[in-house]
């Protein structure tokens, strides 16, 4: 073969080579095209189905915070006997029933919103034994009172994070 006959060839196959290449990038960005098209209708159909689900989480945990509220719970939950200790673990034991209850939820909720809820229950759980321990709380009556006045001298824990449920919940929306 002599050299004309190389250029010849060479010069007859470039055409085809060009036109191989620019429908290989054609069909390539064609197919990512495609494929993030398909991409966005998964994530937005799964928005579509979680959003609720997850408004419905934020709602519970809405709902929990206000039932473990100090002043709230304490007339939800009547003490069984004249005894402030009793009465003490009944609270706690009903604010951790209330958490077990709802632990789930945690799946649908930001993890800052999640440790906001847990601090505002353990702040709560906080708060009643802290009542509890001063001298002049001798029954349960007593450590109620003491709860609903410090009530009123500052806000209670789960004021905050139900504003950040709010915040989350707007910004959801």
């Amino acid at each position: 073969m002599n050299q004309i006959d190389i250029s010849l060839i060479l010069f007859n196959i470039l055409p085809a080579l060009v036109v191989g290449a620019v429908a290989y990038y054609f069909f390539h960005t064609n197919a990512k095209t495609e494929e993030r098209h398909r991409r966005f209708k998964i994530i937005r159909e799964n928005q579509r189905t979680a959003l609720p689900i997850k408004l419905q989480a934020y709602e519970r945990m809405a709902l929990f915070l206000e039932r473990i509220s100090p002043g709230k719970i304490l007339f939800r939950v009547k003490p069984t006997s004249e005894d402030n200790k009793a009465y003490e673990s009944l609270l706690i034991r009903t604010i951790e029933q209330e958490f077990e209850h709802n632990l789930a939820q945690q799946i649908y909720l930001s993890l800052e919103c999640w440790d906001y809820i847990k601090t505002a229950k353990n702040a709560t759980i906080a708060l009643i034994r802290k009542a509890n321990q001063q001298e002049e709380v001798t029954d349960a009556d007593k450590l109620r009172e003491v709860i609903l006045t410090n009530l009123m001298e500052k806000q209670a824990p789960t004021e905050a994070a139900l504003a950040y449920i709010k915040k989350e919940v707007r910004e959801l929306i």
